[in-house]
């Protein structure tokens, strides 16, 4: 590793830390609400091939009717009769969560409050194809019904221009509605309790007041889609309550349960795993005396309907998986087995042969044993599908397979494998048409994409989970990766195939904590000290532009610029700016945007597509993203379109770039931590430069502070359907 000195005009930067990729407009800000922010905004971008989109919405109301079918069995709280990790401090952690998430991605201008915040869509969109297509409109709300809700707006001090977006997620009577509930405002994306609490009274007068059952409903949902913002799928009761008082809800307790009693969040009573074994022992010792219902400790948890539920129907599916094993010959298996080699690649074959379900764990560098399974699943005759985040992920994996096997149904995307746009299809049940789906890039699964991949498999099939444990969780809510982990419900293999090089040698001493000096003669891992913010973003134009080529021979376009937030004076708006000053100067005619411009695509929550601008017209700003066309319509640019010189690490998992440069202003320091860092260095290929502000904070985090805490319900849900594997 090799440390510039702050002379030299030609810095190479090396090897520091960053902070959560979700600081929307500081460092500190939590980097899961961060990027369901980010992306968010380009949700309800619809697909221009309705086939596509129609496949799409199908299986989602299929899996929806599903879940509803389970709900209606159920009555009151729902006991899982399963272990979940619930510790004091995963209770703390919530409530920071939720907090945290508070940041605005953009300010909504209402009159006495300034400050906004982002809030998920309340039912699930329906997700474009992962391969970037045209872009049609989105459906305008009917024109009567917006000039209706901008009445109530301008009336209640809110700004008219969110009359659309009332009317899109109130539906039909919005203005009645608001009138009826003021509150309701929360629903809508951007907009902050304080700023609903002043609308209410500027409609209701003195009818207004803190102990409204209306407002604590609202708030508590609000605090709940917060939560999920922040990767959690439930919030401990402890928790929630603590974060209604903080809210100034007089009576917090009453309110959950009025949220509850309406079916706008559900309750659930889990097993306190700290006290299972105490637990296990008293129940065994009830029964022996004769008491039919023992006491079991339990902590009850709050969800929004969407999340919790997605995740129950995720661990139905899960166990279906696990207990439909497919009978296939054990000698064909074994033979295959052989023919991949020795090692990893053949204890993932072996493991596979005998289990639904198998999880696979390693680095970049270990998704050649995947490879060796589709290839010898496919010699037997299996029908095979495998699935990566992004569509760069998709083409490297494609590289690793034989060229018979790399064919446009073998490999895909999994927006692309749900939307329908990719992949063998659907049979007349609805179910993929596949014998084994191999998934990459699992941990950024989030539990509603989890679910829905799980329901759309047939009985009999095989499911590998693959990917790197260390990178970001998903941007979404869940830790579906990580759960499967927890619950021990299938086999493991891990990869004993290291990733090569100073980069890789860096990367995984971080991944167990320890950020070491590694030798670099070929300048692969260079470190730029700076002092202050202004600092890093001269050097980080310099490398780009200048060093990083001229030393390197890696042009401007292949290298990649990642920071741990959009805000900030060296977040990735001020980055962005001064690259485009320097590499692609211009008016900005076009909503900011000029041809030639590298942008960062969001059509939908999760997902970030890089691209370069061609034109833009009376259609709207066209697109190149990885050779395939996208047309976002006027509208949408604002809300779907960031330049994308510089990305945060979450916008950046599952991608890789020839060279990165990772900045570190010093303001990073509170949101550093160890998987930021990873997955940050790991998105460089041959040459990574790191802008270093922070001082010791780097390898403070690396050591120190691990991913930040997410309550879920998966690993208790599955315990109670699948025995641990042995």
């Amino acid at each position: 590793m090799t440390t510039e000195p702050d002379t030299t005009e030609e810095a190479e930067p090396g090897t520091p830390g960053a902070a959560e990729d979700a600081a929307e407009d500081s460092a500190a800000d939590d980097s899961s609400a961060e990027q369901a922010t980010d992306t968010e905004k380009g949700a309800d971008s619809a697909s221009a091939q309705p086939s596509e989109a129609e496949a799409e919405l199908a299986a989602q109301r299929e899996l929806r009717e599903r879940i509803e079918r389970r709900k209606a069995e159920k009555q009151g709280p729902i006991e899982s009769g399963a272990k979940l990790s619930g510790t004091a401090a995963d209770l703390m952690a919530a409530v920071r969560a939720v907090e945290s998430g508070e940041k605005p991605a953009a300010a909504i201008a209402f009159r006495a409050a300034p400050e906004a915040r982002p809030t998920p869509a309340p039912a699930p969109a329906a997700r474009p194809p992962a391969s970037p297509t045209p872009v049609a409109g989105d459906i305008a709300p009917a024109p009567e019904a917006v000039e209706a809700v901008r009445g109530v707006l301008v009336e209640g001090g809110a700004p008219d221009t969110l009359a659309s977006q009332v009317v899109s997620v109130l539906g039909e009577g919005a203005d009645g509605q608001l009138r009826a509930d003021p509150w309701q405002l929360l629903r809508v994306a951007g907009v902050r309790p304080e700023q609903a609490d002043g609308f209410a009274r500027a409609l209701l007068g003195a009818e207004c007041g803190p102990d409204d059952e209306r407002r604590g409903r609202a708030v508590t949902v609000w605090l709940l889609e917060q939560a999920a913002l922040a990767g959690h799928t439930v919030l401990d009761a402890a928790a929630l309550t603590a974060a209604l008082t903080q809210r100034s809800v007089p009576d917090p307790e009453t309110a959950v349960q009025s949220t509850v009693a309406e079916g706008e969040a559900l309750e659930f009573q889990d097993a306190v795993e700290e006290a299972a074994g105490r637990a296990a022992e008293a129940v065994k010792a009830a029964e022996e005396e004769g008491d039919e219902d023992p006491e079991r400790p339990v902590r009850v948890l709050i969800g929004l309907e969407r999340y919790a539920l997605a995740e129950e129907s995720l661990a139905d599916g899960l166990a279906r998986i696990v207990n439909s094993l497919p009978k296939e010959a054990s000698e064909d298996w074994e033979s295959a087995a052989g023919a991949s080699g020795a090692g990893s690649a053949a204890e993932l074959v072996r493991a596979v042969a005998g289990h639904g379900l198998v999880l696979h764990t390693g680095g970049d560098a270990a998704r050649a044993e995947p490879a060796a399974l589709v290839t010898a699943a496919r010699s037997l005759g299996l029908r095979v599908c495998a699935a990566t985040h992004t569509t760069g992920g998709r083409r490297r994996f494609a590289a690793l397979l034989p060229s018979e096997d790399d064919d446009s149904d073998s490999v895909v995307t999994v927006a692309g494998l749900l939307g329908g746009s990719e992949g063998p299809g659907r049979d007349s049940d609805g179910a993929f048409r596949l014998d084994l789906l191999v998934v990459l890039d699992a941990p950024q699964l989030d539990v509603e994409s989890a679910a829905m991949v799980v329901e759309s498999l047939p009985d009999g099939v095989r499911l590998v989970l693959s990917g790197d444990p260390a990178v970001l969780w998903s941007a979404g809510p869940g830790r579906v990766f990580a759960d499967l982990f927890a619950a021990r419900a299938c086999p493991h293999i891990v990869s004993r195939t290291p990733d090569p090089g100073p980069i890789g040698e860096l990367v995984s001493g971080v991944s167990v904590g320890e950020l070491t000096q590694v030798e670099a003669p070929g300048k692969e891992v260079v470190i730029v000290p700076v002092r202050d913010a202004g600092e890093a973003v001269h050097r980080t134009v310099q490398l780009v532009a200048d060093s990083v080529p001229r030393a390197l021979g890696v042009p401007a376009e292949q290298t990649q610029v990642i920071t741990p937030g959009h805000g900030g004076a060296a977040g990735t708006r001020a980055l962005n700016a001064a690259l485009k000053e320097r590499l692609n100067p211009g008016p900005g005619r076009f909503g900011g945007f000029d041809p030639g411009d590298r942008i960062a695509y969001s059509p939908a929550p999760g997902r970030t597509v890089p691209g370069q601008v061609v034109k833009a017209d009376a259609e709207g700003l066209h697109l190149e993203c990885g050779g395939a066309p996208v047309v976002v319509p006027k509208e949408r640019v604002e809300q779907s379109v960031r330049h994308g010189w510089a990305l945060t690490a979450h916008q950046a998992v599952g991608l890789h770039w020839p060279a990165a440069v990772v900045v570190l202003p010093g303001d990073a320091a509170p949101a550093l931590t160890r998987p930021w860092v990873y997955t940050a260095f790991g998105r460089a290929e041959r040459h990574l430069s790191v802008v270093h502000g922070v001082d010791q904070a780097l390898p403070r985090a690396v050591a120190e502070v691990p991913a930040k805490a997410r309550t879920t319900r998966l690993p208790g849900l599955l315990r109670a359907q699948v025995p641990p594997a042995g």
